[in-house]
Parts: C-alpha cells; structure tokens; sequence
C-alpha cells in the first residue's frame, strides 16, 4: 500500500505540487476482509507519510477474473500548485546547475521481474533465507516500502525557494539517465559521477547472484538513488543540507553543461 502511495505522490512531488488526496481501488479473486484490511492500512499509512487525505476507493471482487490468492491494485493522486510554482526542469534547467542525488530505500517498486527471476529461480533462494551481504531476510530487503518525499521536497523548497529548484527527476522503471534525460532541456547535458555514492548491499547482490552486466542494472534499477534534483550552484550546499537524514544522506552527483543533446551521462 505504501508502494502504491509512493509512485503516485512522488511524480506528482517532481512537479512542485502539494498531495491534497488519494484513492485506491483493489481487485481480489474472492473476498479476504484480513487481507483487503492490511493493504488499506498499507495506504493509509503512505498517505499519512504523503501528507495527503485518504478519501474513499472501491473495491472489487472478481472471482471470474482472478485466482482466489489474487489481487490487484491501482490508485492516483490529486496535488495543487499555483502555476507559477510548478516545476519543469525543461524550461528552468540551466548550464552551470549542480546536480543533487536523494538516496532511495531501497528498489522501489521497479524492476521485480528480474528480481525475483535472480533472488528465487536462478540463486534459489526464499523469502526467510538470508540476503547475501545484508543482516535481514530476502522478504525484509524486498519488502522494504518505497519512500515517500513529500517531507523532503517540503525541506528544500523552504530552504532554497520555488524558484531556486530547477527540476526534479523521480528515478524509477529505466533507471538513472533516462529518468534525467525526461526532464533535461535540449540545450543542455548532465554528467553525474558515479563516485558519488555507494551503491546499497541489495542491488550488488542482486548484480553478483544473477551475474547481470553493470549497464542492465542502472538501466532497470535506481541504483541507490530516489530522486535527482537540479538547483543553481549558489543554493547547491543548502539544497544538500534540506535534502538529508542522518538514515539518508544526499550528495552533490555532478553538473550541467551547455552541450545540444539533452543528453545524461554517468562518468
């Protein structure tokens, strides 16, 4: 439920919008009320980190449809911001911006299917075994909820101001560099640097048991990395400073150049 929370809030956080509320909608091949009872409490509780009202939803149930264990959810969030406060890197990102890298909790909803293709088929393992390089359980390290940056975009906008973030970039299904590229105007290019973090224990092991090349593991997971924020270099240690936790602490990825393209690069 906080997954479901968090992919719909962070986009709508990327374009300097305040969450108002969310509604959910859950299909189930056969009634579970214990079940339905711990996905809603999923989503009530990711709207509380949002900072958005939880209104109402709908729930089906579709014997005809799905298998009795089955279920399926989807939801979206309404936010609000004046139009002059919204946030388009394309018109605001500008040559000479530093680049800012927010820490992810973990793979955040993205890149399952290769996942569970490595953790349970290739290396065997279930969800009680051990993760490989960490101190929790495989069902821990994957069942880790994604983050909710409500709280986060809240502290740099009031450090900074509206206008001082030039865009944010939420790093989800293709990774790093497409993820910036979306957002990059085409006058510009990002180069960030690979050095700048330490890629988490869960994407190595992820990485080392399925022997996935290093290319396929940034284009399907965030790599470590939640959100990547754009800002002028005069702002640039304050914006770090407002974007950190003692758990979660942001960095300074890279820079932006004048370059034709729109183009990302990790060096």
């Amino acid at each position: 439920g906080i997954d479901l929370v968090a992919m719909c809030v962070n986009d709508c956080l990327c374009l300097g919008a305040t969450p108002l509320f969310f509604l959910d909608y859950v299909a189930m091949g056969k009634d579970n009320p214990v079940l339905l009872e711990q996905l809603v409490r999923g989503i009530s509780e990711g709207c509380q980190q949002a900072g958005a009202a939880l209104i109402g939803g709908e729930t089906a149930i579709m014997p005809d449809v799905y298998d009795p264990t089955d279920f399926d959810m989807a939801g979206f969030c309404v936010g609000a911001s004046d139009r002059s406060e919204l946030i388009s890197g394309k018109e605001r990102i500008t040559a000479g911006d530093v680049v800012i890298g927010v820490p992810s909790s973990g793979f955040h909803s993205n890149g399952y299917s290769l996942v569970r293709k490595v953790i349970f088929e290739h290396a065997g393992l279930s969800v009680a075994d051990s993760m490989p390089n960490s101190d929790r359980t495989v069902g821990e390290v994957l069942l880790e909820p994604t983050r909710i940056y409500s709280d986060t975009v809240r502290q740099l906008t009031d450090a900074v101001g509206n206008a001082s973030v030039h865009g944010i970039a939420h790093i989800t299904g293709g990774g790093l560099c497409e993820n910036v590229e979306r957002i990059l105007p085409e006058s510009v290019t990002a180069t960030m640097n690979r050095s700048a973090w330490e890629i988490p224990a869960p994407f190595k092991s992820v990485q080392d048991l399925g022997g996935v090349a290093e290319d396929e593991m940034f284009r399907v997971f965030n790599m470590g990395l939640g959100l990547v924020i754009f800002v002028p270099e005069d702002v640039a240690d304050a914006a770090v400073e407002a974007c950190s936790t003692d758990k979660y602490p942001a960095m300074r990825l890279g820079h932006v150049t004048e370059d034709a393209g729109g183009k990302a690069t990790l060096v």
